[in-house]
């Protein structure tokens, strides 16, 4: 593996770089790498936002916020035209960090915004007022290609694509690709597929090997040379409501992360 060099502090902060970490399939380690990215870009000094656009608010747990109790999320943010977001923004454990959390309301959203006028576009002008405040904003996705994720599309100006290194897996790749380009084509031509990045990799089995030469074959240098191995610290993080570089920080896991937030610096993904 590469080693990337650990980035140069910043002078500033803002405007922020915005990045959707999407994948229709589920349990593909999306939410894992959102917590877990963030948290590393945190360490490096990035001020980062965490914006849970999944109705089950994995992300928020994650990052210690119960998502049932949180009186204001991003569903206010969607629905209210006169709300200030950062009311809804909760600080979390790790410095430079915050989070917008969400819970089983956001579920109403997409049903709720049919019906409005530019509604893919409603999450990218409820973002617009915290760009100057953060480095990064980090959208986790759920796992569906419907009008949440649209939103998120539209509001970002990159995608990260998080791959577990399983045959299924690989195979709705090329759906959201598909569904990337229409929304380059017609509502946010600024987006770009900022990386493809191996997870639940396990290089004891001839299967994983085989998903990642045929995923860099396909996608080139778009697929990150840092790989997330699969490991259990991982759900025991979670299960800790935290990150795994606060969890376990020697722990290979939290150096892959660590690596991932400096390959994707390294690239421009993220400032």
């Amino acid at each position: 593996m590469t080693d990337f060099p650990v980035p140069e502090p910043l002078s500033g902060h803002g405007p922020a770089r915005v990045v959707a970490l999407c994948n229709q399939k589920g349990g593909v380690g999306k939410t894992t790498t959102s917590v877990n990215l963030a948290a590393s870009l945190a360490e490096y000094g990035r001020k980062v936002l965490v914006v849970d656009f999944d109705p089950q608010g994995a992300a928020s747990a994650g990052l210690g916020i119960n998502p049932n109790e949180a009186d204001l999320t991003v569903y206010d943010l969607l629905m209210k035209t006169s709300f200030d977001p950062r009311d809804a923004i909760r600080s979390t454990g790790v410095d430079n960090l915050h989070l917008l959390p969400a819970n089983i309301d956001l579920s109403a959203a997409e049903v709720q915004l049919v019906g409005e006028v530019a509604r893919e576009s409603t999450l990218d002008r409820a973002l617009r007022g915290l760009e100057d405040d953060y480095d990064v904003i980090l959208i986790d996705c759920q796992p569906s290609l419907g009008l949440l994720t649209v939103n998120a599309l539209v509001a970002a100006h990159g995608v990260v694509i998080p791959l577990a290194c399983e045959y299924f897996a690989m195979r709705g790749v090329a759906l959201l690709i598909d569904t990337i380009t229409k929304v380059q084509d017609r509502l946010n031509p600024r987006l770009t597929v900022d990386a493809i990045i191996p997870t639940m990799y396990d290089g004891r089995t001839l299967h994983s090997q085989e998903v990642v030469e045929s995923v860099r074959g396909a996608f080139g240098d778009q697929v990150t040379q840092t790989m997330i191995h699969r490991t259990v610290k991982f759900p025991d993080a979670s299960v800790a409501a935290e990150p795994i570089t606060t969890f376990a920080p020697q722990h290979a896991g939290a150096e892959a992360y660590r690596e991932l937030a400096r390959e994707l610096i390294s690239r421009g993904a993220v400032a």
